[in-house]
């Protein structure tokens, strides 16, 4: 793991369309990877804690940065959730 965080830009997209296209991109990384995701939907501050939480992957907490930034740590064993509702934990089966 390298000791810079993978930016993704989630530019002005809503929390929803976010989380479906974070979940994806983070499938694709090292656990323990630090990625920091730019989000300008008002309700990332909220959602994406809470999301994380649901996961498993660790939330780290706004970044200081010129657009609103959160940084998050990959889980080494995320918990899969809903493929077309990342707010919800997938059916266990």
């Amino acid at each position: 793991m390298g000791s810079e965080a993978v930016v993704i830009d989630g530019g002005d997209r809503s929390c929803v369309r976010l989380l479906l296209e974070l979940r994806g991109r983070l499938a694709g990384l090292e656990p323990g990877t630090v990625v920091h995701l730019i989000a300008s939907d008002p309700a990332a501050p909220i959602d994406l804690p809470a999301w994380c939480h649901l996961t498993g992957h660790a939330y780290l907490g706004p970044v200081a940065a010129d657009t609103p930034t959160y940084a998050l740590r990959v889980a080494e064993r995320p918990r899969a959730t809903e493929p077309d509702s990342p707010w919800r934990p997938a059916a266990q089966g």
